[in-house]
């Protein structure tokens, strides 16, 4: 098997910790204790609500935000020691995709300036060579060359999309983050962003680590999925296994999320829900499992014991107390939504280059 490219080993990432005056106090744990893996060639989805602690995650691997403990190994180097900054070799082979597109990119810059930085920055090039460059990059997703003296605000949201690509394409990185990168798009848009991931993933094996909320859409685009509440990874393994058998009961709330085409279906999901807890009681458990407030299914373990993560028939893990023998294990289910995306046009999963 090929050896991982990114291997995260127990990343805790804590906000806060002082006062306005400068005095200890308790810190938020935006992650706590997460381990995921990415290999060459492949694309792992990060999914979970809003505040789940995809985003710090993310930001951590950037070197945005500063690791508080564990280990985050890419491509032989461990980023959490890199109190100072990643050094110019390792941040050409990471970069990013931000959600927005008409806030990510510089107003006051043209195409070229826009896609030549990373350029500028980190390679010895002629300035010739660079234009050059920016001109295959411009190629590369699907836009003429005629495009490079024009400015951001005379581009649609999606040729705003595929500008940020062509930028992140610049250094031929191994990684790239994409921070929910067809959200703010309109539904054919984001069938032909996803359709040129695929393609450029294909053509350089490059891995993508994408960060999402809907679980349907990154079962097309993922192979492996991972799924985070309150800073725990509480579910990981291949995608289809994630979508079609979940494990965990968040995994399957969020799967409930997902409209149905079939009013029958969606009134007893209804129904379901109004017999669940309120989502409104404590998010934050001090002991126990993160999810016990909100779970239909909790025990009394639940409440004082923290569940560690399992293995789970068809590969990957889970972290609840109710797949242990001595538990109640879940009911077999093929809990399968009535569309897997957001639309009958989005492309079907690939598998990696």
């Amino acid at each position: 098997m090929t050896d991982p490219l990114l291997q995260i080993e127990d990343l805790t990432v804590t906000y806060g910790g002082r006062s306005l005056l400068g005095l200890k106090t308790r810190g938020v744990d935006a992650v706590k204790g997460a381990n995921l893996t990415i290999r060459p060639g492949e694309t792992l989805g990060l999914v979970g609500e809003s505040g789940s602690g995809k985003s710090s995650i993310a930001n951590t691997l950037l070197g945005l935000v500063p690791a508080s403990s564990g280990r985050m190994m890419f491509d032989g180097t461990d980023l959490a020691q890199m109190k100072d900054g990643y050094p110019d070799v390792v941040r050409r082979k990471i970069q990013a995709v931000f959600q927005d597109p008409y806030s990510s990119l510089n107003p006051s810059m043209t195409v070229e300036q826009i896609v030549t930085e990373p350029l500028k920055i980190h390679a010895t090039m002629t300035r010739a060579d660079r234009r050059a460059r920016a001109a295959e990059l411009l190629r590369m997703v699907n836009l003429p060359e005629t495009h490079l003296p024009r400015y951001p605000n005379e581009f649609s949201g999606g040729q705003r999309q595929r500008i940020a690509i062509a930028a992140a394409l610049a250094l031929q990185p191994k990684l790239i983050v994409l921070d929910e990168p067809v959200s703010a798009l309109d539904v054919s848009t984001q069938n032909q962003i996803i359709n040129l991931l695929y393609e450029r993933r294909d053509a350089t094996g490059m891995s993508y680590l994408l960060i999402a909320h809907d679980l349907a859409l990154v079962h097309h685009i993922s192979d492996r999925i991972a799924v985070m509440y309150l800073g725990h990874i509480v579910e990981e393994g291949p995608a289809d296994r994630v979508y079609h058998q979940p494990a965990h009961p968040y995994t399957r709330a969020l799967l409930d999320a997902v409209p149905l085409l079939d009013p029958e279906r969606q009134r007893a999901r209804r129904a379901a829900r109004r017999a669940a807890p309120p989502t409104d009681l404590p998010r934050i458990a001090v002991q126990g499992c993160p999810y016990r407030h909100r779970c239909p299914r909790a025990i009394d373990r639940c409440r004082s014991e923290s569940p560690r993560a399992l293995a789970v028939p068809g590969g990957g893990t889970a972290e609840c107390h109710l797949l242990e023998p001595s538990g109640t294990t879940p009911p077999a289910q093929q809990t399968t939504p009535g569309a897997k995306g957001p639309a009958s046009n989005t492309p079907p999963r690939k598998e990696p280059a």
